[in-house]
């Protein structure tokens, strides 16, 4: 069966998460439905991340077997015509080897947390940044968040409901930048546990409060305790921003 790769983006306010879910709308139930429009088939779809509800994508990677030959931007242009509705696009499709896969293939994730940092509320980004009313201090946040880098058991920035098998991982990046009015936070890791990123979110926006000192981030990594976390951020903000891949795929 021909494997096509699809490179979503999606808006995932109006979904609960990517995953599929019975009686509920999701971004997997979204593209599956519009394959069973363009060729008959039903599927199941695998994506490089479940995301939560409520968080958006803008290079999400998935991938699914028809049974048919198609010409790749023919799939493409038949799913998008299928979810004109929705806020699910395709961006990008490529056939692929079939034993290449979306999730298991994938070598890296790379994400991107948006806050809008001013006094006034977001109109047109209502659902799309987390609104932080009082000034965020961008430099203790990168110090802190330096803390974050490597190595660790994160078993700390953990949800309680996490699945992985180990709280371990390596996070290879943790970067906060000002970015006009907004700040933002880019986490890049071949893996990440469970809302990782929002919990890791949230105890940074406490030492940009000045409620933290950079140096307590490390106190709470080192806890390996979930009740030493911040508080966690709202998926608003939240965006899966691309998969890496070995060269060539």
């Amino acid at each position: 069966m021909p494997r096509y790769r699809l490179t979503l983006e999606y808006d995932g306010g109006p979904y609960a998460g990517f995953q599929a879910q019975d009686g509920l709308p999701t971004v997997q139930g979204v593209v599956e439905a519009a394959v069973t429009a363009f060729c008959g088939q039903t599927v199941r779809i695998a994506a490089a991340g479940r995301t939560d509800s409520g968080v958006h994508a803008t290079g999400q990677v998935a991938h699914v077997d028809l049974d048919r030959d198609w010409p790749a931007a023919t799939v493409m242009n038949a799913l998008n015509a299928h979810m004109v509705k929705e806020g699910v696009a395709v961006l990008d499709c490529q056939a692929v080897p079939d034993d290449w896969h979306a999730r298991f293939s994938a070598t890296g994730r790379r994400y991107l947390y948006r806050i809008l940092n001013r006094p006034g509320r977001p109109a047109l980004e209502r659902g799309k940044v987390w609104h932080v009313r009082r000034p965020l201090d961008v430099a203790a946040m990168q110090a802190g968040a330096d803390h974050l880098i490597g190595h660790h058991d994160f078993t700390t920035f953990r949800d309680l409901a996490c699945q992985s098998k180990s709280p371990e991982k390596t996070l290879d990046i943790a970067r906060v930048t000002a970015v006009g009015q907004e700040v933002h936070l880019v986490f890049e890791a071949r893996s990440f546990l469970h809302r990782q990123v929002r919990s890791m979110t949230g105890t940074l926006v406490e030492v940009g409060l000045g409620r933290w000192a950079p140096e307590d981030v490390k106190t709470a990594l080192d806890a390996r305790d979930r009740t030493a976390c911040g508080p966690v951020s709202p998926a608003d903000g939240l965006y899966l921003t691309g998969v890496a891949y070995d060269a060539g795929v």
